[in-house]
């Protein structure tokens, strides 16, 4: 039988180069932004205006057209019931295009799953590597960020779905030059800069000040600095250091989370200036009742686990896809992602997830007897703290 696009046998019984530019930053921010409607009404108003300017997007009718793994093949009702929806699970997409404000199709450069724990308000984030290697539908196997391109964000949201035994359904897509606008208006991050992170970033500048009209001054310093939107984007752009895309990825996670700190010391006029500025710039189908719920406790969210998945993976040159980041054993990496994000211990993938763990394995030679390459450094360095590597 097909579930979600990937061949799957029925259960027996009992058996077991692109560039980056860190568009993805604004979901934290647009949450924290909203603390405005639980302090006055006098900023509702204002606020709906802002939330107007917002590009909504379609409603998933069912969990099968998200891609969720459920039913003989997939994961067990329940545990879809009683552990996922105790978490608000959101996606997030970064787009690698040119034009502002077109989401409808484009690499996905930035993918990311916030996971916010609607008792604790503890918010995890997990970077998807762009170039994981996974189905991406139609029994296809290619790197993960050609998912939204073929099919937009619908088809990116099934593929996260799919091949991570998750149960999205909201999504955001941001521009960056939203990114730019939010961290301007905060009158800029602070994060910690090496000597060849600031040579890096500064080499950037003159391609996104092209997109947006400004003329950004080059960072002058290294250490722990304040960068403003322009430069901070550029920061997020770095990927020509060891480490490559894995730190990249943290990279992006570091500036997300100096963002939302700086937002909960902002005041009600900053923070409904970004609102202004920015919404016009982002693409979600988060109504704005949804929204209203989350920001009861924006104060409370604080950003926990910061993580890149695949946990455990090596690089591979596959034909037809290049330089391709591929999963030690995909299915491990999903149960220890469920161990992660929701506290389950020896989670057991659905059949869905072993299936596209077995493909991926037959396709690339990589087995769960391949070393993997080691990415613990990238995970939980967040906000101020920087990168603090050479």
């Amino acid at each position: 039988m097909k579930q979600n696009d990937v061949e799957v046998k029925p259960k027996k019984k009992n058996k077991k180069k692109r560039r980056q530019i860190g568009k993805m930053f604004l979901f934290v921010m647009e949450v924290a932004l909203l603390v405005v409607l639980a302090i006055g009404t006098s900023y509702v108003v204002k606020f709906k205006n802002a939330f107007n300017k917002i590009e909504i997007g379609s409603q998933f009718e069912d969990r099968t057209e998200a891609g969720i793994n459920e039913g003989e093949t997939g994961m067990d009702s329940s545990y879809i019931e009683v552990v996922l929806e105790g978490y608000t699970n959101i996606a997030i997409f970064g787009l690698d295009n040119r034009t502002a404000g077109k989401y409808d199709k484009g690499l996905s450069d930035v993918m990311m799953v916030a996971s916010i724990n609607n008792k604790t308000k503890e918010v995890k984030l997990v970077s998807v590597y762009r170039d994981t290697y996974l189905c991406i539908g139609d029994g296809k196997y290619k790197k993960a960020n050609t998912a939204y391109s073929t099919g937009g964000v619908k088809k990116a949201v099934q593929m996260l779905n799919t091949n991570l035994d998750l149960d999205i359904t909201k999504y955001v897509c941001v521009d960056w030059n939203a990114v730019v606008e939010a961290i301007d208006a905060l009158g800029g991050v602070e994060v910690e800069v090496t000597q060849k992170e600031k040579e890096l970033l500064n080499s950037y500048l003159w391609e996104i000040d092209k997109a947006t009209g400004l003329k950004t001054p080059t960072l002058k310093k290294h250490g722990k600095v304040t960068m403003n939107g322009t430069q901070a984007t550029a920061y997020a752009r770095i990927r020509y250091t060891s480490g490559g895309d894995f730190k990249r990825a943290s990279r992006q996670r570091i500036v997300m989370e100096a963002m939302l700190n700086k937002a909960k010391q902002s005041d009600l006029n900053t923070l409904m200036t970004i609102c202004e500025k920015v919404f016009d710039d982002i693409a979600t189908n988060i109504t704005f009742d949804e929204i209203v719920d989350l920001v009861m406790d924006v104060t409370k969210y604080k950003i926990g686990v910061s993580a890149g998945f695949p946990y455990e993976l090596v690089t591979r040159n596959l034909s037809g896809s290049g330089d391709t980041v591929v999963a030690v054993d995909l299915e491990a990496n999903v149960s220890k992602l469920h161990n992660t994000l929701f506290g389950t211990e020896n989670y057991k993938p659905s059949y869905v997830v072993h299936t596209i763990s077995q493909t991926i394995m037959d396709k690339t030679g990589v087995d769960e007897n391949t070393k993997p390459y080691n990415t613990n450094e990238y995970d939980n360095i967040s906000g101020a703290d920087g990168t603090n590597w050479d």
